[in-house]
């Protein structure tokens, strides 16, 4: 039977391919607060210019060395190769979180004066050089920022399963929402501390980037998502500025 055949399951919680114990997640999560802690910008001697980008490889470095830290062997379980059906689930995710952002940037507008991403303020200013970086410094954090939302599920899903005895539906939902709003949460500083605004728009488009990784069990397939999405909103932030200054 082929792998597209056999229904997979999430790693790391229940023996595929292994059991992560109660340290070893600990470890993992140990990562993930470092990533955090460096995306919100302690990390000082990243802080200034352009090392400002070298953020970004950290945030995927630093929970990565944490998961392969406790799993050496096996770490790469959360990634699955790339086939065409695995593209097309890209596009399709980001297209929803396309979709569902219409009606909630409604509801937001209506309930909070939105706050600005200061990284769109930026690119519409920005060299095309500083515009390149942008983007090319944008694939590590995006990476870093799918590690960060993850690995927390995977780690809920086992605390729940393995130790608190819920059910693999309730733990799954559970670790969905919990990390969705986390995600959100580490937002607040971008975003003026807007809370409804992270809860709505960040927490929103983590359900549906989250979801697009439990139904392929690829982070390959909600990290592309990620960067479709993210690269699109940037890029017409970027081409309304060309063409309005050249209007």
């Amino acid at each position: 039977m082929t792998e597209d055949v056999i229904e997979r399951d999430y790693p790391f919680y229940r023996g595929d391919p292994v059991t992560l114990t109660g340290m070893q997640w600990l470890v993992v999560m140990v990562g993930v607060g470092l990533a955090v802690w460096v995306l919100l910008g302690h990390f000082a001697i990243f802080s200034q210019g352009y090392m400002g980008y070298g953020t970004s490889d950290l945030m995927t470095v630093l929970p990565l060395l944490g998961l392969i830290l406790v799993a050496p062997r096996y770490w790469t379980a959360l990634f699955r190769k790339i086939g065409w059906k695995d593209i097309g689930w890209m596009f399709a995710f980001a297209a929803l979180n396309a979709v569902i952002a219409i009606p909630l940037g409604f509801l937001l507008v209506s309930l909070v004066e939105a706050q600005v991403n200061p990284g769109v303020d930026g690119l519409t200013t920005a060299t095309n050089f500083d515009r390149t970086l942008f983007f090319l410094a944008s694939l590590p954090q995006l990476m870093g920022e799918e590690l960060v939302s993850i690995l927390p599920f995977l780690t809920i899903l086992y605390l729940l399963t393995q130790k608190l005895g819920f059910s693999r539906t309730a733990a799954v939902i559970t670790a969905w929402i919990v990390t969705a709003v986390w995600f959100a949460a580490i937002h607040l500083p971008t975003y003026n501390y807007n809370i409804i605004q992270c809860l709505l728009a960040i927490g929103g488009a983590r359900l549906v980037l989250t979801l697009a990784y439990m139904k392929t069990k690829n982070l390959w397939v909600s990290f592309g998502a990620h960067v479709i999405n993210d690269w699109m909103t940037f890029g017409l932030a970027v081409l309304a500025s060309v063409f309005g200054s050249s209007a």
